[in-house]
C-alpha cells in the first residue's frame, strides 16, 4: 500500500502509519454508509426537511423525537394549547411531520413544541428552528415563524479574496462592537464598524456568536438553537444584508461553529428533547463535559452526523458564509478532552485516546464544506498540535485549510509577564514565531478575544496598565507608555509578518483599546459598561488609540501587497522566511520575505548607528518604521533616505553586501528593494 503523503512529509509519523491510515479509512466508510453513493453536500440537506417550511399550499413541519409518544405544536395560533388540530404523525424513523394550510401560521408568531413521552412532557424550541427569540419579561425563549429565504446573490459581485491570499481576519462579536451600553445589532455594524474593518485592509471578518445562545454573557459559546442566527443582534435579513456588504467590499466572512458541544438546557437546547439525555448526546459519564458543564455529542450517531453536517451547509446556503472557524477542536478529539494532557511527542497523539468518531466527523465536514464552496475557509481551534489536522483529506489529513497557532500568544503573555526587557532573545522569539508544521497552513496572532476577558489582559494592559488612563494623550507620555506603544508595535509586526497562512486580530486590539471585556451578569450588575467598543478613542487624534491603528493599518496593507503566494512542493503558502541575522547579545533579529526585509531591535536601552545586515546588492527604501511619529513613535530615523548596499570583497561569491542601518532601541523597519 502507497504511504499517505502526510507519512511522507514527515518520517517521524511512520510508526503510527497504520493508526492514520485507519483514521482515514474509517472516514470514508462512515460516509460511504451514511450517503448510499450521493455525494455529502446532496445528503446534508436535513434544514430543507426538517423544521418549519413554508410550502406552494400551505406550511409543513416535520421533527426528529424517536422516543417521543406525542408531539404538538403550540403558540400564538392556538392560545398555546395543546390542540389536536396542531398533532403531529409519526411516519417512521423516529420523524414527526404534518401539513398545514395555508391559514395554520402566520409570519411572526411565536411557537414551541409540546412534546410526550412515557412518563412524562416538556416544552421544547424545535431543532432546526431558524428564528428563537426572548420575552424581554419572562426572559424565555421561543421559536418564531419565519420564512427565511436565501440570500440572493448578485449577478456581478465585487471580487472576494483568492484563495491563496494571505488571510488578515478581523474577530468580531456583534454584540459589544457599538459604543453605547447596550447590545449592539447586525444594522449597526454593517453601518458603523464594517467600514473601518475595510478601511483598516482586513479581507476576512469572523463573526462570534452568531449561533443562538440563552446566556449572552457566554460569549456564544453555549449554543442552544443551532441553525438560529442569535435575534438579540437583529434578524436572519439583516445578517444576510451584512454579510452581503462585506462581500461587496470585497472581504470573505466566515463565523465561530461550535460543534463541539451544547448548552445543557432543556427548554432552549436539544438537551432531553424527546425525554432520553442520549438523543444528540453520549449516555453515560461521556454525556457530560467535564471542564465546559455543557453537553457532548455522540458523533457516532448518523442522526447527529445529519444534523451537524447539514448545520454547516446551511450556514453557508442560506446566509452565504465563506466558511468555519471550529471551536473546541481539541476537545472533540480526545476521550479526555485534551484536559489534562501534555502533547509532548507524537506518541500523545496515537495512544488510543483519540475519539474516532469526532475525527471522522470533522474530515467529513471539512469535505463537505469544500464540496459546497471549493474556496471555502476552514479553521481549526486546536492546542494539541495533531499532526495532518490542516493538511488535505486524500494525503490522510483532516482537511481543514488553517489550524491556530495558539502558542503565539501564550508565549507572549509568558514573555511579557516573566522576562526582563533586558533578557528578550530576538533568536527566540523569531523561532516561537516560526516553529510549525511546514505542510499545514497556520493563523498566527499575538491575541483574540480569549485574552481581553476578565481574568486576563491584553497585550496592551499588560504592557501600559493604570497609565493608560491618565498618560495616554499626546504629550503627557510616560516612560511605560512610549514601551508598551513600542512593543505593542514590535509584537504585532513579527506575529504578523512571520505568518504561513493568515494573521487574527480581535476587534479593537489593534488600537490598543483599554480594559478588559465583560458581559452582563449579577456580578456586575448587569451592566454593559465593558461589553463594547469605545470607537471614539480611535477617533480622537488626541490620543495615541489613533496612532496604533494607523499603523496597524500600514502593516496589513503593507503585508497583504508584498507577501506573495508561491507554489512548491508544500503546496501554496507565503513566500518563505530568510533568516539574515540573529544576536542575541545585541537583541537584533533580521530576516526577508520575498521583497521585504525586517529588521528588529528588541533592547530597551541600546541603540546602534549602521548596523550592518547583509543583504542582497542594490538600493533599499524603509517602507515601514514602527517608531514614525504618525505611528506614536519618535521619528528617530529618516525613512525618506535611500540605502545603498556597500560591497564586501568576503561575500562576493554569494552576491551579498552590507546593508549599514540606524536601529534605534526598540524599534523594528521594514525595507523594499527598489534598484
Amino acid at each position: 500500500m502507497r504511504r499517505l503523503k502526510l507519512i511522507q512529509n514527515d518520517p517521524y509519523l511512520q510508526p503510527y502509519a497504520s493508526a492514520i491510515q485507519a483514521r482515514h479509512d474509517y472516514a470514508k466508510r462512515r460516509e460511504t454508509a451514511l450517503t448510499d453513493g450521493m455525494s455529502l453536500s446532496d445528503w446534508a440537506n436535513g434544514y430543507l426537511y426538517f423544521g418549519l417550511h413554508k410550502t406552494a399550499t400551505g406550511w409543513l413541519f416535520r421533527e426528529w423525537a424517536p422516543n417521543a409518544t406525542a408531539i404538538y405544536i403550540k403558540g400564538d395560533m392556538n392560545a398555546w394549547q395543546k390542540d389536536e388540530t396542531y398533532r403531529l404523525q409519526h411516519i417512521g424513523n423516529g420523524v414527526w411531520e404534518k401539513e398545514f394550510d395555508n391559514n395554520a401560521f402566520v409570519e411572526g408568531q411565536l411557537f414551541k413544541l409540546l412534546v410526550e413521552w412515557q412518563g412524562g412532557w416538556g416544552e421544547r424550541i424545535p431543532s432546526y428552528a431558524t428564528r428563537v427569540v426572548q420575552d424581554s419579561e419572562t426572559k424565555l425563549f421561543s421559536a418564531q415563524v419565519w420564512d427565511i429565504k436565501k440570500m440572493e446573490r448578485p449577478a456581478k459581485q465585487k471580487k472576494r479574496r483568492n484563495k491563496d491570499e494571505q488571510l488578515f481576519i478581523y474577530e468580531c462579536h456583534i454584540g459589544m462592537s457599538g459604543e453605547d451600553e447596550k447590545v449592539s445589532t447586525y444594522s449597526e455594524f454593517r453601518l458603523n464598524v464594517l467600514p473601518r474593518i475595510a478601511e483598516l485592509g482586513y479581507n476576512c471578518i469572523q463573526l462570534m456568536a452568531i449561533q443562538e445562545h440563552p446566556y449572552y454573557g457566554s460569549f456564544g459559546y453555549h449554543v442552544s438553537n443551532f441553525f438560529a442566527a442569535s435575534s438579540r443582534f437583529g434578524t436572519p435579513e439583516e445578517l444576510q444584508m451584512l454579510i452581503a456588504d462585506a462581500h461587496n467590499r470585497g472581504m470573505c466572512v466566515i463565523m465561530d461553529l461550535v460543534h463541539s458541544h451544547a448548552v445543557k438546557n432543556e427548554r432552549e437546547g436539544l438537551s432531553n428533547f424527546d425525554g432520553t439525555p442520549y438523543q444528540y448526546f453520549h449516555a453515560g459519564a461521556r454525556r457530560e463535559h467535564p471542564a465546559w458543564d455543557s453537553l457532548c455529542f455522540d458523533y457516532g450517531k448518523p442522526e447527529v452526523l445529519h444534523f451537524l453536517l447539514s448545520n454547516c451547509k446551511f450556514w453557508m446556503d442560506i446566509y452565504d458564509f465563506d466558511g468555519f472557524r471550529f471551536d473546541g477542536v481539541t476537545s472533540m478529539m480526545y476521550l479526555t478532552h485534551g484536559l489534562g494532557e501534555d502533547f509532548v511527542n507524537y506518541d500523545c497523539y496515537y495512544n488510543g485516546n483519540e475519539d474516532g468518531d469526532a475525527i471522522a466527523y470533522l474530515t467529513l465536514a471539512n469535505k463537505l464544506i469544500h464540496q459546497v464552496k471549493p474556496n471555502a475557509i476552514t479553521i481549526a481551534e486546536d492546542m494539541s498540535g495533531m499532526p495532518g489536522l490542516a493538511f488535505p483529506i486524500e494525503g490522510g489529513g483532516m482537511g481543514f485549510d488553517y489550524r491556530l497557532a495558539m502558542g503565539i500568544p501564550d508565549f507572549w503573555i509568558k514573555y511579557i509577564k516573566e522576562v526582563r526587557d533586558e533578557d528578550w532573545k530576538a533568536g527566540h522569539i523569531f523561532y516561537e514565531m516560526t516553529h510549525r508544521r511546514q505542510d499545514e497552513k497556520t493563523i498566527s496572532y499575538a491575541e483574540s478575544h480569549d485574552q481581553a476577558l476578565v481574568g486576563d489582559k491584553t497585550i496592551i494592559f499588560r504592557l501600559v496598565d493604570a497609565d493608560m488612563y491618565w498618560h495616554f494623550e499626546h504629550g503627557h507620555a510616560t516612560y511605560t507608555v512610549n514601551r508598551g506603544i513600542a512593543l505593542h508595535k514590535m509584537i504585532r509586526l513579527i506575529t504578523a509578518s512571520t505568518i504561513n497562512g493568515g494573521y487574527l486580530n480581535f476587534m479593537g486590539n489593534e488600537f490598543g483599546h483599554p480594559e478588559w471585556i465583560d458581559f452582563p451578569r449579577q456580578g456586575n450588575g448587569w451592566s454593559h459598561k465593558y461589553a463594547r467598543r469605545q470607537w471614539s478613542l480611535v477617533d480622537n487624534p488626541n490620543y495615541y488609540y489613533q496612532d496604533l491603528n494607523r499603523f496597524d493599518q500600514a502593516m496589513v496593507r503593507l503585508l497583504r501587497d508584498y507577501l506573495t503566494p508561491v507554489k512548491d512542493q508544500c503546496g501554496v503558502h507565503a513566500p518563505w522566511i530568510d533568516k539574515l541575522w540573529d544576536n542575541e547579545g545585541d537583541q537584533v533579529v533580521a530576516y526577508q520575505r520575498d521583497q521585504l526585509l525586517f529588521v528588529f531591535n528588541w533592547s530597551g536601552v541600546k541603540s546602534y548607528a549602521d548596523y550592518g545586515i547583509l543583504v542582497q546588492p542594490g538600493k533599499w527604501q524603509v517602507v515601514l518604521d514602527t517608531d514614525a511619529k504618525q505611528f506614536g513613535g519618535f521619528g528617530l530615523n529618516d525613512d525618506g533616505v535611500e540605502h545603498l548596499t556597500q560591497s564586501d570583497l568576503l561575500y562576493k561569491k554569494e552576491n551579498k553586501e552590507w546593508l549599514r542601518l540606524y536601529l534605534p532601541a526598540r524599534t523594528a523597519i521594514v525595507l523594499r528593494k527598489i534598484d
